[in-house]
């Protein structure tokens, strides 16, 4: 019996792992849940998965949950507070942890699973940009398994099962759906809406994810991921604009020949596969049928439209705290964007911003990247407020 931790419960990978979960009784066992704010959301599931402990990150929330599991008639014990979380994360009642809280509030979670050694299903992308390689020498150290829930992330997985297959490993090619302004030139990406923006065409995610992917900002993260997961530099990692998101990823081999992962574009896939790995199970996803969807189409991206991947790229390629600096920026950013704060193509521009006006420090510990983060943060919110006083809320 695998036990699980769900950290990001109430969230749509969370519901997918959940939904994993419920159809394995026999090997798989819901045994933490965690949550951000959403106390009512969170007993809900305690009273379908019956889980052993539950977990709200913000304390004010803690009478409420201990109060509403007691009157649901449930033993799950409650929670709350970031500490918490991370001890939960790191409980040996655990083997498992889903680790899918949205942002940097993720890290500190992540990287105690790390540290216990579970297996980490990983979907919290910002750990690894973050913080990459402590996360993966916090890994390596305590003998942990990471399993990135990332549907790209995630096909490579399954492309490059051993060390033997690495050796001949020679690119990696990363899809991307394009989101839902594929096509649309950076002029007529001026007057875009949240509503629009968090609107994908073919994934069901949050909204800061789903802003993410229709600036692509999202593959940009991927390609730092990609560099930490598999041990490639930036330079041997492609992304190519996939609008059919059938083809999760590809990678090509030192002898000509090219293996890619398909599947519909649906988060259980790659649950099924971290939970169970290397065996298979049902995950409630149906098979593909190449003939009823017909032609899978391929293209560069365009990154005068979208700059955030060239961002990404280059905060890659200068390494230290950058890649933390182009997370934090861009986070704040979204966040302004989807309060109506500022437009779609401020998003860029502030992260750009605050990659140029900013120094980088080495990644050398956790407090400096911190600090980076921190830093990065204050910066792009000061910008901000210039913005919207200077009434340039789309420049």
């Amino acid at each position: 019996m695998r036990r699980v931790a769900v950290l990001g419960a109430t969230g749509s990978i969370g519901t997918s792992a959940l939904d994993v979960i419920a159809r394995h009784p026999d090997r798989l066992q819901a045994q933490t849940l965690v949550a951000g704010r959403n106390v009512d959301a969170l007993i809900a599931l305690c009273r379908t998965h019956r889980p052993a402990h539950a977990a709200i990150a913000d304390e004010q929330g803690y009478a409420a949950l201990r109060d509403g599991l007691r009157a649901a008639g449930l033993d799950t014990a409650a929670h709350a507070g970031m500490a918490a979380i991370d001890a939960l994360a790191a409980d040996q009642d655990n083997d498992t942890v889903v680790a899918a809280i949205v942002g940097a509030a993720g890290l500190s979670s992540t990287l105690a699973a790390a540290r216990a050694g579970k297996r980490l299903l990983l979907a919290n992308k910002e750990s690894l940009v973050l913080a990459g390689e402590l996360l993966m020498a916090a890994a390596r150290d305590a003998g942990a398994t990471i399993v990135p829930i990332d549907s790209e992330h995630n096909a490579i997985f399954q492309c490059l099962p051993n060390a033997e297959a690495h050796a001949g490993l020679k690119r990696i090619q990363l899809t991307a759906s394009g989101g839902p302004f594929r096509g649309r030139s950076r002029a007529e990406l001026t007057d875009v809406t949240p509503a629009q923006a968090v609107a994908h065409p073919k994934w069901s995610m949050g909204p800061k994810i789903s802003v993410d992917s229709a600036t692509l900002m999202n593959k940009g993260l991927e390609v730092i991921e990609a560099h930490h997961l598999f041990g490639v530099p930036g330079t041997r990692i492609d992304v190519l604009v996939h609008p059919q998101s059938l083809v999760h990823s590809l990678v090509e081999f030192v002898d000509g020949s090219m293996l890619a992962q398909l599947g519909l574009p649906d988060m259980r896939t790659a649950l099924a596969v971290g939970f169970a790995w290397p065996e298979r199970i049902a995950s409630g996803v149906a098979g593909l049928d190449l003939l009823t969807h017909g032609r899978l189409d391929f293209e560069p991206p365009d990154l005068d439209a979208f700059p955030c991947l060239r961002l990404a790229y280059a905060a890659l390629d200068v390494g230290g705290s950058a890649p933390a600096v182009l997370n934090a920026a861009n986070e704040e950013a979204v966040s302004a964007f989807l309060q109506g704060r500022i437009g779609f193509l401020s998003i860029p521009a502030l992260v750009e911003e605050a990659l140029q006006g900013m120094s980088h420090a080495a990644a050398d510990s956790l407090d400096a990247l911190l600090d980076a983060d921190a830093d990065a943060r204050t910066t792009t919110r000061n910008a901000i407020s210039r913005k919207m006083t200077a009434g340039k809320v789309n420049a």
